[in-house]
Protein backbone atom coordinates (compact mmCIF):
# COMPACT_ATOMS: atom_id res chain seq x y z
CA UNK A 1 0.00 0.00 0.00
CA UNK A 2 1.36 3.81 -0.82
CA UNK A 3 -0.08 7.21 -1.44
CA UNK A 4 0.04 9.97 -3.58
CA UNK A 5 -0.78 13.60 -3.08
CA UNK A 6 -2.93 15.25 -5.21
CA UNK A 7 -1.91 15.41 -9.17
CA UNK A 8 1.48 13.75 -10.00
CA UNK A 9 2.08 15.30 -13.42
CA UNK A 10 2.31 18.43 -14.80
CA UNK A 11 1.97 20.13 -18.43
CA UNK A 12 4.10 22.86 -19.55
CA UNK A 13 5.55 23.67 -22.87
CA UNK A 14 8.81 23.01 -25.07
CA UNK A 15 11.73 24.90 -23.76
CA UNK A 16 11.34 27.10 -26.75
CA UNK A 17 8.37 28.45 -26.05
CA UNK A 18 8.76 29.34 -22.38
CA UNK A 19 10.56 32.74 -23.09
CA UNK A 20 8.01 35.91 -22.61
CA UNK A 21 9.45 37.77 -25.61
CA UNK A 22 9.64 35.27 -28.62
CA UNK A 23 7.51 33.38 -29.54
CA UNK A 24 4.39 36.00 -29.54
CA UNK A 25 1.26 35.16 -26.96
CA UNK A 26 -1.06 33.71 -30.28
CA UNK A 27 1.51 31.07 -30.67
CA UNK A 28 0.95 28.83 -27.56
CA UNK A 29 -2.32 28.35 -28.57
CA UNK A 30 -1.16 25.66 -30.45
CA UNK A 31 2.30 25.22 -29.25
CA UNK A 32 3.47 21.54 -28.79
CA UNK A 33 3.12 20.82 -24.83
CA UNK A 34 4.80 17.88 -22.42
CA UNK A 35 3.61 15.65 -19.84
CA UNK A 36 6.58 16.06 -17.41
CA UNK A 37 6.82 15.07 -13.44
CA UNK A 38 7.51 18.30 -11.01
CA UNK A 39 10.63 17.69 -8.99
CA UNK A 40 8.28 17.53 -5.96
CA UNK A 41 6.49 14.47 -7.33
CA UNK A 42 9.23 12.48 -9.06
CA UNK A 43 10.10 10.02 -5.85
CA UNK A 44 6.35 9.95 -5.93
CA UNK A 45 6.22 8.44 -9.25
CA UNK A 46 8.78 6.55 -8.96
CA UNK A 47 7.78 5.12 -6.18
CA UNK A 48 4.64 3.61 -7.32
CA UNK A 49 6.84 2.20 -10.52
CA UNK A 50 9.15 0.48 -8.13
CA UNK A 51 5.53 -0.92 -6.18
CA UNK A 52 4.59 -2.28 -9.21
CA UNK A 53 7.64 -4.20 -10.17
CA UNK A 54 6.32 -6.39 -7.36
CA UNK A 55 2.49 -6.27 -7.94
CA UNK A 56 0.16 -8.36 -10.25
CA UNK A 57 -3.11 -6.43 -9.06
CA UNK A 58 -3.52 -2.72 -8.80
CA UNK A 59 -6.07 -0.98 -6.93
CA UNK A 60 -6.35 2.96 -7.22
CA UNK A 61 -8.45 4.30 -3.97
CA UNK A 62 -8.61 8.10 -5.07
CA UNK A 63 -11.55 10.27 -4.79
CA UNK A 64 -14.72 9.64 -6.92
CA UNK A 65 -15.11 12.69 -9.01
CA UNK A 66 -13.00 14.08 -12.30
CA UNK A 67 -9.81 15.34 -10.82
CA UNK A 68 -9.86 11.78 -9.04
CA UNK A 69 -10.16 9.47 -11.87
CA UNK A 70 -7.39 11.97 -13.53
CA UNK A 71 -5.29 11.38 -10.70
CA UNK A 72 -5.86 7.22 -11.07
CA UNK A 73 -4.79 7.16 -14.72
CA UNK A 74 -1.72 9.48 -13.45
CA UNK A 75 -1.04 6.53 -11.22
CA UNK A 76 -1.73 4.09 -13.68
CA UNK A 77 1.04 5.20 -16.35
CA UNK A 78 3.77 5.18 -13.33
CA UNK A 79 2.79 1.68 -12.38
CA UNK A 80 2.87 0.45 -16.02
CA UNK A 81 6.13 1.57 -16.57
CA UNK A 82 6.98 -0.57 -13.57
CA UNK A 83 4.90 -3.46 -15.51
CA UNK A 84 3.74 -3.23 -18.73
CA UNK A 85 0.83 -6.22 -17.59
CA UNK A 86 -0.13 -5.12 -13.78
CA UNK A 87 -4.04 -5.81 -13.98
CA UNK A 88 -5.76 -1.93 -12.61
CA UNK A 89 -9.13 -1.74 -10.73
CA UNK A 90 -10.66 1.12 -9.53
CA UNK A 91 -12.88 1.16 -5.87
CA UNK A 92 -15.72 3.03 -6.01
CA UNK A 93 -16.77 4.74 -2.37
CA UNK A 94 -17.96 7.81 -0.95
CA UNK A 95 -17.19 6.80 2.71
CA UNK A 96 -14.85 5.04 4.93
CA UNK A 97 -17.25 3.40 7.22
CA UNK A 98 -16.32 -0.17 7.24
CA UNK A 99 -18.88 -1.59 5.44
CA UNK A 100 -18.81 0.55 2.68
CA UNK A 101 -14.97 0.22 2.87
CA UNK A 102 -15.65 -3.98 1.79
CA UNK A 103 -18.31 -3.16 -0.33
CA UNK A 104 -15.66 -1.12 -2.62
CA UNK A 105 -13.22 -3.63 -2.63
CA UNK A 106 -15.51 -6.88 -3.48
CA UNK A 107 -16.79 -4.56 -6.34
CA UNK A 108 -14.08 -2.98 -8.51
CA UNK A 109 -14.75 -1.15 -11.42
CA UNK A 110 -12.55 0.26 -14.57
CA UNK A 111 -10.95 3.99 -14.31
CA UNK A 112 -13.47 5.95 -16.30
CA UNK A 113 -11.21 7.44 -19.36
CA UNK A 114 -13.61 9.64 -20.43
CA UNK A 115 -13.80 11.38 -17.17
CA UNK A 116 -10.01 11.12 -16.73
CA UNK A 117 -9.39 12.89 -20.86
CA UNK A 118 -12.22 15.47 -19.70
CA UNK A 119 -9.77 16.94 -17.37
CA UNK A 120 -6.58 16.21 -19.14
CA UNK A 121 -8.36 18.74 -21.94
CA UNK A 122 -9.54 21.28 -19.17
CA UNK A 123 -5.91 21.65 -18.33
CA UNK A 124 -4.16 22.14 -21.16
CA UNK A 125 -6.66 24.80 -21.87
CA UNK A 126 -6.26 26.36 -18.91
CA UNK A 127 -2.13 26.31 -19.92
CA UNK A 128 -2.79 28.20 -23.35
CA UNK A 129 -5.45 30.34 -22.81
CA UNK A 130 -4.06 31.37 -19.34
CA UNK A 131 -0.36 31.30 -20.47
CA UNK A 132 -1.29 33.17 -23.87
CA UNK A 133 -3.43 36.11 -21.86
CA UNK A 134 -1.15 36.41 -19.50
CA UNK A 135 1.72 37.10 -21.34
CA UNK A 136 -0.63 39.31 -23.83
CA UNK A 137 -1.68 41.81 -20.76
CA UNK A 138 1.60 41.99 -19.08
CA UNK A 139 3.68 42.94 -22.20
CA UNK A 140 1.07 45.33 -23.53
CA UNK A 141 1.08 47.19 -20.28
CA UNK A 142 4.57 47.00 -19.12
CA UNK A 143 5.39 50.08 -21.17
CA UNK A 144 3.74 51.99 -19.31
CA UNK A 145 6.10 51.72 -16.66
CA UNK A 146 5.37 52.83 -13.11
CA UNK A 147 3.56 50.38 -11.08
CA UNK A 148 3.18 48.42 -14.36
CA UNK A 149 6.77 48.30 -15.14
CA UNK A 150 7.56 44.84 -12.92
CA UNK A 151 3.60 44.16 -12.12
CA UNK A 152 2.69 40.21 -13.65
CA UNK A 153 -1.05 41.05 -14.87
CA UNK A 154 -2.17 37.58 -14.80
CA UNK A 155 -5.54 35.78 -16.59
CA UNK A 156 -7.55 33.02 -15.46
CA UNK A 157 -10.44 31.27 -16.61
CA UNK A 158 -12.25 31.97 -13.42
CA UNK A 159 -10.05 35.07 -12.68
CA UNK A 160 -12.03 37.43 -14.99
CA UNK A 161 -15.75 36.73 -14.68
CA UNK A 162 -15.52 36.61 -10.65
CA UNK A 163 -13.26 39.72 -10.57
CA UNK A 164 -16.67 40.92 -12.43
CA UNK A 165 -18.64 40.58 -9.76
CA UNK A 166 -16.83 42.69 -7.72
CA UNK A 167 -16.16 45.49 -10.69
CA UNK A 168 -19.82 45.46 -10.84
CA UNK A 169 -20.99 45.51 -7.47
CA UNK A 170 -17.88 48.58 -6.71
CA UNK A 171 -19.68 50.60 -9.72
CA UNK A 172 -23.45 49.53 -8.40
CA UNK A 173 -22.34 51.51 -5.04
CA UNK A 174 -19.86 54.33 -6.51
CA UNK A 175 -23.00 55.22 -8.88
CA UNK A 176 -25.96 55.12 -6.64
CA UNK A 177 -28.11 57.75 -5.87
CA UNK A 178 -30.09 57.76 -2.87
CA UNK A 179 -34.28 58.24 -4.00
CA UNK A 180 -37.08 59.68 -1.00
CA UNK A 181 -39.37 57.72 -0.36
CA UNK A 182 -42.15 57.85 2.29
CA UNK A 183 -44.55 55.08 4.26
CA UNK A 184 -47.27 54.96 6.80
CA UNK A 185 -46.72 53.09 10.45
CA UNK A 186 -49.46 52.56 12.53
CA UNK A 187 -49.38 51.28 15.90
CA UNK A 188 -51.73 50.54 18.89
CA UNK A 189 -51.63 50.00 22.07
CA UNK A 190 -53.44 47.09 23.85
CA UNK A 191 -53.41 45.33 27.25
CA UNK A 192 -49.80 47.19 27.96
CA UNK A 193 -48.45 45.79 24.68
CA UNK A 194 -47.71 48.54 21.79
CA UNK A 195 -48.56 46.33 18.63
CA UNK A 196 -46.51 47.96 15.51
CA UNK A 197 -48.27 47.45 11.92
CA UNK A 198 -46.46 47.76 8.84
CA UNK A 199 -48.40 49.17 5.80
CA UNK A 200 -49.02 46.41 2.81
CA UNK A 201 -47.63 49.11 0.15
CA UNK A 202 -44.46 49.11 2.32
CA UNK A 203 -43.14 52.44 0.59
CA UNK A 204 -43.64 54.64 -2.37
CA UNK A 205 -41.44 57.37 -3.71
CA UNK A 206 -44.26 59.76 -4.46
CA UNK A 207 -44.79 62.31 -1.24
CA UNK A 208 -48.26 63.53 -2.39
CA UNK A 209 -49.59 60.13 -3.04
CA UNK A 210 -48.24 58.85 0.15
CA UNK A 211 -50.15 61.75 1.96
CA UNK A 212 -53.45 61.56 0.61
CA UNK A 213 -53.36 58.28 1.88
CA UNK A 214 -52.31 59.14 5.24
CA UNK A 215 -55.00 61.92 5.34
CA UNK A 216 -57.27 59.46 4.48
CA UNK A 217 -56.45 56.84 7.26
CA UNK A 218 -56.89 60.06 9.40
CA UNK A 219 -60.42 61.13 8.32
CA UNK A 220 -61.00 57.32 8.92
CA UNK A 221 -59.87 57.25 12.57
CA UNK A 222 -61.41 53.86 13.16
CA UNK A 223 -59.21 50.50 12.04
CA UNK A 224 -60.80 47.47 11.57
CA UNK A 225 -59.51 43.91 11.95
CA UNK A 226 -60.10 41.53 8.91
CA UNK A 227 -58.29 38.71 9.62
CA UNK A 228 -56.05 36.63 12.19
CA UNK A 229 -54.19 33.75 11.64
CA UNK A 230 -52.43 31.99 13.86
CA UNK A 231 -50.18 28.97 12.80
CA UNK A 232 -47.59 26.16 14.25
CA UNK A 233 -44.26 27.22 12.13
CA UNK A 234 -40.46 26.26 12.63
CA UNK A 235 -36.88 26.91 11.32
CA UNK A 236 -35.15 24.06 9.46
CA UNK A 237 -32.18 23.07 11.22
CA UNK A 238 -28.66 23.36 9.05
CA UNK A 239 -28.02 20.96 5.98
CA UNK A 240 -24.79 19.02 6.27
CA UNK A 241 -21.83 21.14 6.02
CA UNK A 242 -19.58 21.16 2.56
CA UNK A 243 -16.85 22.99 1.89
CA UNK A 244 -18.52 26.22 0.36
CA UNK A 245 -21.01 26.42 3.19
CA UNK A 246 -17.81 25.90 5.69
CA UNK A 247 -15.79 28.97 3.80
CA UNK A 248 -18.96 30.88 3.72
CA UNK A 249 -19.37 30.85 8.33
CA UNK A 250 -15.54 31.25 8.68
CA UNK A 251 -15.22 34.44 6.66
CA UNK A 252 -18.68 35.28 8.83
CA UNK A 253 -18.42 34.01 11.80
CA UNK A 254 -14.60 32.87 12.23
CA UNK A 255 -12.50 35.51 11.63
CA UNK A 256 -10.84 34.10 8.76
CA UNK A 257 -10.34 34.09 5.27
CA UNK A 258 -11.39 31.56 3.01
CA UNK A 259 -7.79 30.42 2.36
CA UNK A 260 -7.27 30.57 6.14
CA UNK A 261 -10.09 28.26 6.85
CA UNK A 262 -9.15 25.49 4.52
CA UNK A 263 -5.63 25.11 5.84
CA UNK A 264 -7.08 25.35 9.31
CA UNK A 265 -9.64 22.07 7.71
CA UNK A 266 -6.97 20.23 6.31
CA UNK A 267 -4.71 20.66 9.30
CA UNK A 268 -7.62 19.07 11.23
CA UNK A 269 -7.93 16.61 8.64
CA UNK A 270 -4.33 15.11 8.40
CA UNK A 271 -4.50 15.16 12.48
CA UNK A 272 -7.73 12.73 12.31
CA UNK A 273 -9.89 15.23 14.21
CA UNK A 274 -12.20 16.31 11.09
CA UNK A 275 -13.64 14.06 7.66
CA UNK A 276 -12.05 14.89 4.49
CA UNK A 277 -12.62 19.34 3.92
CA UNK A 278 -13.48 19.53 0.43
CA UNK A 279 -16.47 18.47 -0.70
CA UNK A 280 -19.68 19.31 -2.39
CA UNK A 281 -21.72 16.55 -0.43
CA UNK A 282 -24.56 17.94 1.78
CA UNK A 283 -26.73 14.62 2.65
CA UNK A 284 -25.32 11.75 4.71
CA UNK A 285 -24.86 8.12 3.36
CA UNK A 286 -27.65 6.16 4.96
CA UNK A 287 -25.44 3.38 5.70
CA UNK A 288 -23.30 5.63 7.76
CA UNK A 289 -23.18 5.47 11.82
CA UNK A 290 -24.14 8.71 13.41
CA UNK A 291 -25.03 8.00 16.69
CA UNK A 292 -21.43 6.87 17.21
CA UNK A 293 -19.80 9.93 15.84
CA UNK A 294 -22.29 11.91 18.39
CA UNK A 295 -21.39 9.89 21.12
CA UNK A 296 -17.80 10.56 21.37
CA UNK A 297 -18.62 14.51 21.86
CA UNK A 298 -20.77 13.59 25.05
CA UNK A 299 -17.28 14.05 27.24
CA UNK A 300 -16.74 17.56 25.87
CA UNK A 301 -18.25 20.60 28.85
CA UNK A 302 -19.78 22.96 26.21
CA UNK A 303 -21.82 20.73 23.73
CA UNK A 304 -20.83 17.53 25.80
CA UNK A 305 -24.65 17.86 27.42
CA UNK A 306 -26.52 18.60 24.41
CA UNK A 307 -24.66 15.67 22.71
CA UNK A 308 -25.84 12.97 25.40
CA UNK A 309 -29.68 14.45 25.10
CA UNK A 310 -29.29 13.05 21.34
CA UNK A 311 -27.44 9.75 22.46
CA UNK A 312 -30.60 9.42 24.81
CA UNK A 313 -33.11 9.52 22.17
CA UNK A 314 -33.48 13.21 20.82
CA UNK A 315 -30.97 11.83 17.61
CA UNK A 316 -32.85 12.82 14.40
CA UNK A 317 -31.67 12.04 10.73
CA UNK A 318 -29.95 15.21 9.31
CA UNK A 319 -31.37 16.81 6.38
CA UNK A 320 -30.94 15.14 3.10
CA UNK A 321 -29.38 17.91 0.89
CA UNK A 322 -29.72 17.38 -3.36
CA UNK A 323 -26.16 17.69 -3.55
CA UNK A 324 -24.20 14.33 -3.43
CA UNK A 325 -19.83 14.24 -5.14
CA UNK A 326 -20.04 10.35 -4.67
CA UNK A 327 -16.60 10.44 -4.05
CA UNK A 328 -17.02 12.58 -0.41
CA UNK A 329 -19.32 13.17 2.99
CA UNK A 330 -20.42 16.12 4.50
CA UNK A 331 -18.00 17.42 6.52
CA UNK A 332 -18.16 16.03 10.14
CA UNK A 333 -16.24 15.83 13.14
CA UNK A 334 -14.63 11.75 12.93
CA UNK A 335 -13.11 11.85 16.93
CA UNK A 336 -12.88 13.88 19.67
CA UNK A 337 -10.49 16.98 20.15
CA UNK A 338 -9.62 18.29 23.45
CA UNK A 339 -8.86 21.87 23.84
CA UNK A 340 -5.36 21.06 24.27
CA UNK A 341 -4.32 19.96 21.43
CA UNK A 342 -5.43 22.42 18.83
CA UNK A 343 -4.13 25.92 18.40
CA UNK A 344 -6.83 28.54 18.18
CA UNK A 345 -7.65 28.69 15.12
CA UNK A 346 -8.25 24.60 14.92
CA UNK A 347 -10.23 25.29 18.16
CA UNK A 348 -12.29 27.71 16.59
CA UNK A 349 -12.62 25.90 13.59
CA UNK A 350 -13.47 22.41 14.92
CA UNK A 351 -16.27 23.58 17.16
CA UNK A 352 -18.19 25.04 14.42
CA UNK A 353 -17.64 21.86 12.67
CA UNK A 354 -18.95 19.85 15.61
CA UNK A 355 -21.64 21.92 16.29
CA UNK A 356 -22.98 22.46 12.89
CA UNK A 357 -22.99 18.69 13.13
CA UNK A 358 -24.94 17.94 16.32
CA UNK A 359 -27.19 20.81 14.98
CA UNK A 360 -27.96 18.48 12.03
CA UNK A 361 -28.76 15.79 14.36
CA UNK A 362 -30.82 17.50 16.33
CA UNK A 363 -34.57 18.69 16.01
CA UNK A 364 -35.81 21.53 13.88
CA UNK A 365 -36.55 24.69 16.24
CA UNK A 366 -40.75 25.44 17.29
CA UNK A 367 -42.76 28.29 17.46
CA UNK A 368 -46.17 30.39 16.48
CA UNK A 369 -46.93 32.25 14.38
CA UNK A 370 -49.64 35.23 14.71
CA UNK A 371 -50.54 37.84 11.82
CA UNK A 372 -53.21 40.16 12.39
CA UNK A 373 -54.34 42.08 9.22
CA UNK A 374 -56.12 45.70 9.55
CA UNK A 375 -58.25 48.21 6.84
CA UNK A 376 -57.29 51.82 8.25
CA UNK A 377 -58.90 54.36 5.86
CA UNK A 378 -58.98 51.62 2.73
CA UNK A 379 -55.19 50.83 3.13
CA UNK A 380 -54.17 47.55 4.75
CA UNK A 381 -51.62 46.91 7.47
CA UNK A 382 -50.29 43.63 8.62
CA UNK A 383 -48.55 42.99 12.46
CA UNK A 384 -46.54 39.82 12.81
CA UNK A 385 -45.82 38.15 16.09
CA UNK A 386 -43.06 34.89 16.89
CA UNK A 387 -43.20 32.61 19.89
CA UNK A 388 -40.31 30.26 19.83
CA UNK A 389 -41.17 27.20 21.79
CA UNK A 390 -38.31 24.94 21.29
CA UNK A 391 -34.92 25.95 20.65
CA UNK A 392 -33.61 22.44 19.90
CA UNK A 393 -30.70 22.78 17.52
CA UNK A 394 -30.35 26.18 18.43
CA UNK A 395 -29.25 25.76 21.95
CA UNK A 396 -25.79 24.23 20.10
CA UNK A 397 -25.59 25.91 16.99
CA UNK A 398 -24.69 29.51 18.14
CA UNK A 399 -24.42 30.75 14.49
CA UNK A 400 -27.93 31.21 13.73
CA UNK A 401 -30.70 33.05 15.53
CA UNK A 402 -34.72 32.83 15.89
CA UNK A 403 -35.80 35.87 18.06
CA UNK A 404 -39.26 36.14 19.20
CA UNK A 405 -41.35 38.63 19.53
CA UNK A 406 -43.51 39.94 22.23
CA UNK A 407 -46.62 38.15 22.47
CA UNK A 408 -49.36 39.75 20.28
CA UNK A 409 -52.75 40.72 22.20
CA UNK A 410 -55.80 39.06 21.63
CA UNK A 411 -57.46 40.41 18.17
CA UNK A 412 -60.78 39.36 17.08
CA UNK A 413 -61.99 39.30 13.09
CA UNK A 414 -64.45 42.69 12.68
CA UNK A 415 -62.46 43.93 16.12
CA UNK A 416 -62.76 47.87 15.75
CA UNK A 417 -60.14 50.32 17.31
CA UNK A 418 -58.62 53.89 17.31
CA UNK A 419 -55.30 53.18 16.30
CA UNK A 420 -52.83 54.93 19.32
CA UNK A 421 -50.54 55.87 16.73
CA UNK A 422 -50.58 56.65 13.04
CA UNK A 423 -47.02 58.39 11.38
CA UNK A 424 -46.49 59.63 7.80
CA UNK A 425 -42.66 58.16 8.00
CA UNK A 426 -39.71 59.34 5.51
CA UNK A 427 -36.60 57.53 4.51
CA UNK A 428 -33.55 57.62 1.58
CA UNK A 429 -32.79 54.04 -0.37
CA UNK A 430 -29.69 53.25 0.80
CA UNK A 431 -26.64 51.59 -1.46
CA UNK A 432 -25.81 48.07 -1.75
CA UNK A 433 -22.47 47.01 0.75
CA UNK A 434 -19.27 46.39 -1.20
CA UNK A 435 -18.44 42.16 -1.74
CA UNK A 436 -18.33 40.55 1.64
CA UNK A 437 -15.81 37.41 0.88
CA UNK A 438 -19.03 35.31 1.84
CA UNK A 439 -20.83 36.79 -0.83
CA UNK A 440 -18.28 36.40 -2.81
CA UNK A 441 -18.07 32.90 -2.59
CA UNK A 442 -22.06 32.42 -2.95
CA UNK A 443 -22.01 34.30 -6.44
CA UNK A 444 -19.17 31.88 -6.98
CA UNK A 445 -20.41 29.29 -6.39
CA UNK A 446 -24.23 29.73 -7.67
CA UNK A 447 -22.63 30.64 -11.00
CA UNK A 448 -20.00 27.66 -11.10
CA UNK A 449 -16.98 29.42 -11.07
CA UNK A 450 -13.93 27.05 -9.50
CA UNK A 451 -14.90 24.39 -7.31
CA UNK A 452 -15.50 24.15 -3.54
CA UNK A 453 -11.65 23.35 -3.75
CA UNK A 454 -10.62 26.20 -5.18
CA UNK A 455 -12.51 29.25 -4.75
CA UNK A 456 -10.51 30.05 -1.83
CA UNK A 457 -7.04 29.96 -3.81
CA UNK A 458 -8.87 31.96 -6.48
CA UNK A 459 -9.56 34.73 -4.08
CA UNK A 460 -5.98 34.57 -2.53
CA UNK A 461 -4.82 34.90 -5.93
CA UNK A 462 -6.63 37.71 -7.14
CA UNK A 463 -5.48 39.81 -3.95
CA UNK A 464 -1.44 38.63 -4.47
CA UNK A 465 -2.11 40.22 -8.18
CA UNK A 466 -3.45 42.91 -6.78
CA UNK A 467 -6.62 43.70 -8.62
CA UNK A 468 -8.74 43.63 -5.26
CA UNK A 469 -7.86 44.81 -1.87
CA UNK A 470 -10.04 43.91 1.30
CA UNK A 471 -10.76 46.98 3.74
CA UNK A 472 -13.03 46.72 6.87
CA UNK A 473 -16.47 47.21 6.81
CA UNK A 474 -17.41 50.68 5.68
CA UNK A 475 -14.73 50.83 3.08
CA UNK A 476 -13.95 49.70 -0.07
CA UNK A 477 -14.36 45.57 0.20
CA UNK A 478 -13.78 42.42 -2.37
CA UNK A 479 -12.14 39.22 -3.49
CA UNK A 480 -11.86 38.05 -6.53
CA UNK A 481 -10.35 34.61 -7.93
CA UNK A 482 -7.53 33.45 -10.66
CA UNK A 483 -6.44 30.29 -11.09
CA UNK A 484 -2.95 29.57 -11.69
CA UNK A 485 -2.15 30.89 -15.21
CA UNK A 486 1.14 28.81 -16.26
CA UNK A 487 2.86 32.08 -17.91
CA UNK A 488 5.97 30.96 -16.76
CA UNK A 489 5.58 27.33 -15.25
CA UNK A 490 3.15 24.68 -16.50
CA UNK A 491 -0.03 23.80 -15.13
CA UNK A 492 -1.26 20.88 -12.86
CA UNK A 493 -5.15 19.72 -12.53
CA UNK A 494 -7.51 21.87 -10.50
CA UNK A 495 -9.68 23.68 -12.00
CA UNK A 496 -9.60 27.56 -13.05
Amino acid sequence: MTAVRGHLTQLDFHQEFRKWEYPPPDRLFDAPVQTIYPNDMKNIAQNIENQARQADILYIWTDCDREGEHIGSEIREAARKGKRNIQIFRARFSNIERAHILSAARRPVALDDRQAEAVAARIELDLRIGSAFTRFLTLSLRPLGGAMADLLLSYGSCQFPTLGFVVDRYFRVRNFVPEPFWSIKVMHEKEGVKVNFNWSRNRLFDRLAVLLFYERCLAAKIAKVTDVKEKQTKKWKPLPLTTVELQKMATRFLRMTGQEAMTVAEKLYNKGFISYPRTETDRFDKGMNLRALVQKQTQDQRWGPFAQNLVDGAFQQPRQGRNDDKAHPPIHPITYAAPTVLDDQEKRLYEFVVRRFLACCSEDARGATTDVDITYGEEKFVAHGLIVHQRNYLDVYPYENWTGTAELPRFTVGEMFEPTEAMMTEGKTTAPSYLTEADLIALMDANGIGTDATMAQHIEKIKERQYVQVVERGGNGGGGNDEDDGAAGGARGGRG
